[in-house]
């Protein structure tokens, strides 16, 4: 899973998260972000933001949603 495809699929559960005035507030573009596939089926995805912060979801491919949480 790449973080492209995860953009396309989230375009409606989440269309503002990889929007560009988004992306660009934060200081970040697509391929900041690196995504790990995790034992539970769902994608971690992070990206370093601007002030030495870290963006992470969890992007869920069953219902197509980032979810802020761990399992």
């Amino acid at each position: 899973m790449t973080i492209s495809e995860i953009k396309k699929r989230t375009k409606k559960t989440a269309p503002y998260f990889f929007s560009a005035d988004t992306m660009r507030f934060f200081k970040q573009k697509l391929s900041d972000f690196k995504v790990i596939k995790q034992n539970d089926g769902r994608f971690k995805v992070s990206a370093e933001s601007f002030g030495g912060n870290t963006t992470i979801r969890y992007f869920n491919p069953i219902n197509n949603k980032l979810e802020n949480k761990e399992v």
